[in-house]
């Protein structure tokens, strides 16, 4: 074995032995910690990628010009460790001849019969080094990618049921992840109706071999109801049998609520769409109609020459007038019901605003000997634009009165349910009711009627469902002739 000073300081075996590793990439050192003295072998110099006594071998050039500086605490402690029966081992990085930097195992053991002496040997270990960096690196990216995207992992051991999560899957249970989950458990904090849709995909995945990519709504363990993707895909045997599902298990949340936000208000500009087309219909087909009637009238008159043609004549023109004073009045009405959606909103109470109607129409309701039942103990408030409700409740209520059956007396009922995140109103009536095979394309059309009412108009539905429609609910009508009518109203 080469020695800086030229002396042997092992035994002929012990050089043999040195020699050996010196060819296998590793070198061998002896460091006197009294005189600090310093020997290494010729693989010390080699790992190093020097000729021996191309660098000066001793303790201070050692530290100072080849160990790593943040690593001289690591490797000090490890020489200067009290106790001859302990082998100290560190990892340093070394500066090498051509390479830079380079990371090897340093192994360190005081002589068993001088204390003074301490011996060791480095082996390179700078590729394994790196991969083992890198491998933490991707783990750590990995790991922060998952938690910031919300998405975990999860596996079902097919054979006996057993259900692994990931730390990130128990983050978004919110549940701690030392908890044992069975598949039966993580089942039950999806949400009762999708809770079937999750069972039959992972039947399916497990005898059918299909894979599955699911939104469900999901309850945590602290009670927030969020949405949740889960996806699984089939793992076979050589025999074509499901043996394991791996997936993820993602908090999709903020996207879900973002994209159901954005279709609801896509819904509803094409309803918007769809209401100004009907609008822009309504307005060039009745003031044509009218304008018409008015330019042949004038033009009947200017060729009239008796006055009482004349007279006659402009008492028709008088007539169209009016009527076509009120056909702006009711376009001006319907105008303003896209310009008032966006008032402000108040809780009111039904009942309130109910009254307040009955107030109004009690002559009409006391004249028919209607009765009038009412009930919104299930949802008694709503935060809605005040207005719109007295404005709905009117109409309603009105037409019960105006279309109710003479052979018998009116009774009218009003009532709310609360659907999850729904409220409903249902306004139910016992009158003439509506041939829906013949007019249930109609009933919200302008200026449609269905009676022999004289004072039948054909505007007050239109307006109601417009005002409905325009803050995002819909209104759906029953009816059957001589039966009654049932209007159901999702107001939210």
């Amino acid at each position: 074995m080469s020695i800086t000073d030229g002396n042997n300081f092992y035994s002929e075996d012990a050089s043999h032995l040195a020699q050996i590793i010196d060819h296998i990439n590793a070198g061998i050192w002896e460091f006197n910690v009294t005189t600090k003295d310093v020997k290494w072998s010729a693989g010390f110099y080699a790992i190093l990628g020097y000729q021996p006594g191309e660098i000066e071998c001793s303790y201070n050039f050692f530290l100072e010009n080849l160990l790593y500086h943040h690593d001289k605490h690591l490797f000090l402690k490890a020489i200067y460790t009290r106790g001859n029966e302990q082998i100290n081992i560190v990892h340093i990085r070394l500066l090498t001849k051509t390479l830079g930097y380079q990371w090897f195992e340093s192994t360190t053991k005081k002589w068993e019969n001088n204390g003074s002496h301490i011996f060791g040997s480095l082996i390179n270990i700078n590729q394994c080094k790196l991969l083992g960096l890198r491998s933490a690196q991707n783990d750590f990216i990995f790991n922060e990618t998952g938690s910031i995207a919300k998405v975990s992992g999860w596996e079902l051991d097919v054979p006996f049921m057993n259900l692994f999560l990931s730390k990130e899957a128990y983050d978004i249970y919110e549940l701690n992840d030392q908890l044992k989950m069975t598949l039966e458990k993580a089942i039950s904090f999806f949400e009762p109706q999708y809770r079937p849709l999750i069972t039959e995909a992972i039947d399916d995945a497990t005898k059918f071999c299909k894979s599955f990519d699911l939104e469900l709504l999901f309850r945590t363990a602290k009670n927030n109801v969020i949405w949740v993707r889960a996806k699984g895909m089939p793992i076979i045997d050589d025999y074509g049998k499901c043996v394991k599902i791996r997936g993820i298990f993602q908090d999709i949340d903020n996207i879900k609520k973002k994209g159901l936000a954005l279709q609801s208000s896509i819904n509803l500009l094409n309803d918007q769409n769809k209401r100004l087309q009907n609008f822009a219909y309504i307005v060039s087909h009745n003031l044509r109609s009218h304008t018409g009637n008015l330019q042949f009238m004038v033009n009947l008159y200017e060729e009239s020459e008796s006055l009482d043609d004349r007279g006659e004549v402009f008492s028709h023109i008088k007539s169209i007038s009016k009527s076509l004073s009120t056909t702006i009045d009711h376009l001006n009405e319907i105008v303003k019901i896209h310009t008032d959606v966006d008032n402000e909103k108040k809780l009111i109470e039904f009942e309130v605003v109910f009254k307040n109607v009955m107030s109004a129409l009690q002559s009409n309701i006391d004249n028919t000997n209607s009765k009038i039942e009412y009930d919104f103990d299930n949802c008694p408030v709503i935060n809605y634009i005040p207005a719109y409700l007295e404005s709905i409740f009117q109409n309603l209520l009105t037409n019960s009165l105006k279309y109710r059956h003479m052979d018998r007396p009116a009774v009218i009922s009003c009532r709310t349910i609360k659907d999850h995140n729904h409220i409903y109103l249902i306004f139910e009536d016992n009158g003439l009711g509506i041939d829906m095979n013949r007019h249930g394309d109609k009933v919200f059309g302008m200026y449609k009627t269905f009676h022999q009412n004289p004072d039948a108009k054909g505007i007050g539905l239109f307006i109601t469902k417009n005002q409905i429609e325009a803050l995002g609910g819909s209104i759906k009508v029953d009816s059957t002739v001589n039966v009654g009518t049932k209007f159901t109203i999702r107001l939210i």
